[in-house]
Protein backbone atom coordinates (compact mmCIF):
# COMPACT_ATOMS: atom_id res chain seq x y z
CA UNK A 1 0.00 0.00 0.00
CA UNK A 2 1.13 3.54 -0.70
CA UNK A 3 1.92 5.91 2.17
CA UNK A 4 1.09 8.93 -0.01
CA UNK A 5 -1.29 11.26 1.76
CA UNK A 6 -4.24 12.66 -0.20
CA UNK A 7 -5.06 16.20 0.92
CA UNK A 8 -8.68 17.13 0.36
CA UNK A 9 -10.13 20.64 0.22
CA UNK A 10 -12.60 21.41 3.00
CA UNK A 11 -16.31 22.01 2.76
CA UNK A 12 -17.61 25.51 3.48
CA UNK A 13 -14.15 27.00 2.97
CA UNK A 14 -12.93 28.92 -0.10
CA UNK A 15 -12.30 26.52 -2.97
CA UNK A 16 -8.61 26.49 -3.90
CA UNK A 17 -8.10 28.87 -6.81
CA UNK A 18 -6.08 27.79 -9.82
CA UNK A 19 -5.10 28.80 -13.33
CA UNK A 20 -5.13 26.05 -15.94
CA UNK A 21 -4.88 25.35 -19.65
CA UNK A 22 -8.15 24.07 -21.12
CA UNK A 23 -9.81 23.27 -24.43
CA UNK A 24 -11.07 26.87 -24.39
CA UNK A 25 -7.77 28.52 -23.45
CA UNK A 26 -6.46 29.48 -20.04
CA UNK A 27 -8.92 30.01 -17.22
CA UNK A 28 -8.89 30.79 -13.52
CA UNK A 29 -11.46 29.38 -11.15
CA UNK A 30 -11.94 32.87 -9.75
CA UNK A 31 -13.03 34.04 -13.24
CA UNK A 32 -16.38 32.39 -12.53
CA UNK A 33 -17.17 34.22 -9.29
CA UNK A 34 -20.88 35.02 -9.37
CA UNK A 35 -21.69 31.59 -10.82
CA UNK A 36 -21.88 28.16 -9.31
CA UNK A 37 -19.19 25.85 -10.69
CA UNK A 38 -19.36 22.08 -11.07
CA UNK A 39 -15.77 20.90 -11.46
CA UNK A 40 -15.59 17.22 -12.36
CA UNK A 41 -12.66 14.95 -13.12
CA UNK A 42 -12.37 11.82 -15.19
CA UNK A 43 -9.57 9.23 -15.25
CA UNK A 44 -8.63 9.41 -18.94
CA UNK A 45 -9.72 10.40 -22.43
CA UNK A 46 -11.00 7.74 -24.84
CA UNK A 47 -12.30 5.52 -22.04
CA UNK A 48 -15.81 4.04 -22.14
CA UNK A 49 -17.35 5.11 -18.82
CA UNK A 50 -15.94 8.63 -19.07
CA UNK A 51 -17.29 8.97 -22.59
CA UNK A 52 -20.82 8.13 -21.44
CA UNK A 53 -20.49 10.70 -18.64
CA UNK A 54 -19.35 13.45 -20.97
CA UNK A 55 -22.18 12.63 -23.33
CA UNK A 56 -24.64 12.89 -20.44
CA UNK A 57 -23.18 16.16 -19.12
CA UNK A 58 -23.31 17.59 -22.64
CA UNK A 59 -26.94 16.56 -23.11
CA UNK A 60 -27.90 18.47 -19.95
CA UNK A 61 -25.79 21.60 -20.31
CA UNK A 62 -28.88 23.78 -20.64
CA UNK A 63 -30.16 22.55 -17.26
CA UNK A 64 -26.90 23.58 -15.61
CA UNK A 65 -26.93 26.92 -17.42
CA UNK A 66 -30.48 27.57 -16.21
CA UNK A 67 -29.17 27.20 -12.65
CA UNK A 68 -26.29 29.64 -13.27
CA UNK A 69 -23.80 26.76 -13.19
CA UNK A 70 -20.53 26.59 -15.13
CA UNK A 71 -19.37 23.07 -15.95
CA UNK A 72 -15.60 22.44 -16.01
CA UNK A 73 -14.15 19.02 -16.85
CA UNK A 74 -10.64 17.77 -16.04
CA UNK A 75 -8.23 14.94 -16.69
CA UNK A 76 -4.47 14.56 -16.77
CA UNK A 77 -4.46 14.25 -20.58
CA UNK A 78 -3.28 17.05 -22.89
CA UNK A 79 -5.34 19.57 -24.85
CA UNK A 80 -4.89 17.79 -28.20
CA UNK A 81 -6.11 14.50 -26.71
CA UNK A 82 -9.08 16.33 -25.15
CA UNK A 83 -10.00 17.95 -28.46
CA UNK A 84 -9.83 14.67 -30.37
CA UNK A 85 -11.87 12.88 -27.70
CA UNK A 86 -14.48 15.64 -27.54
CA UNK A 87 -14.88 15.42 -31.30
CA UNK A 88 -15.45 11.68 -30.99
CA UNK A 89 -17.98 12.12 -28.16
CA UNK A 90 -19.89 14.67 -30.22
CA UNK A 91 -19.98 12.18 -33.09
CA UNK A 92 -21.15 9.29 -30.91
CA UNK A 93 -23.74 11.10 -28.81
CA UNK A 94 -24.73 13.94 -31.12
CA UNK A 95 -24.14 16.48 -28.35
CA UNK A 96 -21.90 19.56 -28.61
CA UNK A 97 -19.60 20.01 -25.60
CA UNK A 98 -19.56 23.73 -24.84
CA UNK A 99 -17.77 23.65 -21.49
CA UNK A 100 -13.98 23.76 -20.98
CA UNK A 101 -11.94 20.69 -20.14
CA UNK A 102 -8.75 21.22 -18.14
CA UNK A 103 -5.56 19.60 -19.45
CA UNK A 104 -3.98 18.82 -16.08
CA UNK A 105 -0.76 17.26 -17.36
CA UNK A 106 1.26 18.38 -14.33
CA UNK A 107 -1.55 17.22 -11.99
CA UNK A 108 -1.50 20.54 -10.12
CA UNK A 109 -5.29 20.95 -10.03
CA UNK A 110 -5.80 17.23 -9.39
CA UNK A 111 -3.43 17.36 -6.43
CA UNK A 112 -4.92 20.60 -5.14
CA UNK A 113 -8.36 18.99 -5.04
CA UNK A 114 -7.32 15.55 -3.80
CA UNK A 115 -8.18 13.78 -7.05
CA UNK A 116 -5.07 11.55 -7.17
CA UNK A 117 -5.67 8.42 -5.10
CA UNK A 118 -2.72 6.04 -5.40
CA UNK A 119 -4.84 3.07 -4.37
CA UNK A 120 -6.98 3.65 -7.46
CA UNK A 121 -4.33 4.98 -9.84
CA UNK A 122 -1.07 6.87 -9.47
CA UNK A 123 -1.33 8.46 -12.91
CA UNK A 124 -5.02 9.34 -13.33
CA UNK A 125 -7.55 11.45 -11.50
CA UNK A 126 -10.39 9.55 -9.88
CA UNK A 127 -14.00 10.44 -10.64
CA UNK A 128 -14.76 13.42 -8.42
CA UNK A 129 -17.30 16.22 -8.42
CA UNK A 130 -16.86 19.55 -6.63
CA UNK A 131 -19.73 22.01 -6.32
CA UNK A 132 -18.48 25.55 -5.72
CA UNK A 133 -20.95 28.33 -5.03
CA UNK A 134 -21.17 31.81 -6.52
CA UNK A 135 -18.99 33.19 -3.72
CA UNK A 136 -16.19 30.72 -4.42
CA UNK A 137 -16.96 28.47 -1.43
CA UNK A 138 -16.72 24.70 -1.76
CA UNK A 139 -20.15 23.34 -0.86
CA UNK A 140 -20.14 19.67 -1.89
CA UNK A 141 -17.75 16.89 -2.89
CA UNK A 142 -18.68 13.52 -4.38
CA UNK A 143 -16.16 10.77 -5.17
CA UNK A 144 -16.76 7.69 -7.29
CA UNK A 145 -14.66 4.60 -8.05
CA UNK A 146 -13.17 4.22 -11.51
CA UNK A 147 -15.76 1.62 -12.53
CA UNK A 148 -18.94 3.57 -11.60
CA UNK A 149 -20.34 6.30 -13.82
CA UNK A 150 -21.95 9.35 -12.25
CA UNK A 151 -25.65 10.17 -12.07
CA UNK A 152 -26.04 13.63 -13.59
CA UNK A 153 -29.53 14.00 -12.14
CA UNK A 154 -28.06 13.66 -8.65
CA UNK A 155 -25.51 16.39 -9.34
CA UNK A 156 -28.30 18.70 -10.50
CA UNK A 157 -30.30 17.75 -7.40
CA UNK A 158 -27.38 18.71 -5.14
CA UNK A 159 -27.12 22.08 -6.90
CA UNK A 160 -30.87 22.62 -6.46
CA UNK A 161 -30.65 21.74 -2.77
CA UNK A 162 -27.71 24.07 -2.14
CA UNK A 163 -29.36 26.95 -3.97
CA UNK A 164 -32.58 26.35 -2.01
CA UNK A 165 -30.55 26.47 1.20
CA UNK A 166 -28.92 29.72 0.09
CA UNK A 167 -32.23 31.36 -0.79
CA UNK A 168 -34.46 30.15 2.05
CA UNK A 169 -32.12 29.14 4.89
CA UNK A 170 -33.57 25.63 5.10
CA UNK A 171 -32.25 22.10 4.75
CA UNK A 172 -33.44 19.33 2.45
CA UNK A 173 -34.36 15.79 3.56
CA UNK A 174 -33.35 12.48 2.02
CA UNK A 175 -34.47 12.03 -1.58
CA UNK A 176 -35.61 15.66 -1.78
CA UNK A 177 -36.39 17.13 -5.16
CA UNK A 178 -37.57 20.68 -6.01
CA UNK A 179 -41.15 21.22 -4.89
CA UNK A 180 -40.99 18.71 -2.05
CA UNK A 181 -41.15 19.84 1.61
CA UNK A 182 -37.96 21.20 3.16
CA UNK A 183 -36.66 20.84 6.71
CA UNK A 184 -36.90 23.75 9.14
CA UNK A 185 -33.96 24.32 11.48
CA UNK A 186 -34.50 22.69 14.90
CA UNK A 187 -34.89 24.91 17.96
CA UNK A 188 -31.64 26.01 19.55
CA UNK A 189 -32.99 26.49 23.09
CA UNK A 190 -35.56 24.82 25.33
CA UNK A 191 -37.77 27.90 25.26
CA UNK A 192 -37.92 27.76 21.45
CA UNK A 193 -39.40 24.26 21.37
CA UNK A 194 -42.90 24.38 19.94
CA UNK A 195 -45.86 22.12 20.49
CA UNK A 196 -47.43 20.39 17.52
CA UNK A 197 -50.32 22.85 17.63
CA UNK A 198 -47.97 25.86 17.62
CA UNK A 199 -45.93 24.46 14.75
CA UNK A 200 -49.00 23.66 12.67
CA UNK A 201 -50.36 27.15 13.28
CA UNK A 202 -47.22 28.42 11.48
CA UNK A 203 -47.86 26.15 8.53
CA UNK A 204 -45.29 23.53 9.54
CA UNK A 205 -45.76 19.78 9.36
CA UNK A 206 -44.85 18.52 12.82
CA UNK A 207 -43.12 15.16 13.11
CA UNK A 208 -41.21 15.84 16.33
CA UNK A 209 -39.93 18.87 18.22
CA UNK A 210 -36.66 18.64 16.26
CA UNK A 211 -38.12 17.54 12.89
CA UNK A 212 -40.52 19.93 11.19
CA UNK A 213 -41.01 20.45 7.49
CA UNK A 214 -42.77 22.96 5.31
CA UNK A 215 -43.60 23.68 1.70
CA UNK A 216 -41.87 26.65 0.14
Amino acid sequence: MSDTQVTLPKLNEPAPDFEAVTTQGKLKLSDFRGKYVVLFSHPADFTPVCSTEFGSFASRQEEFTARNVQLIGLSVDGVQAHLAWINDIERIFGQKINFPVIADLDMKVSSLYGMIHPGASSTAAVRAVFVIDDKGVLRAMIYYPMSVGRNISEILRVVDALQTNDKHGVSTPADWTPGAPVVVAPPATASAIESQQEAEAKGLEYKSWYLRTKKL
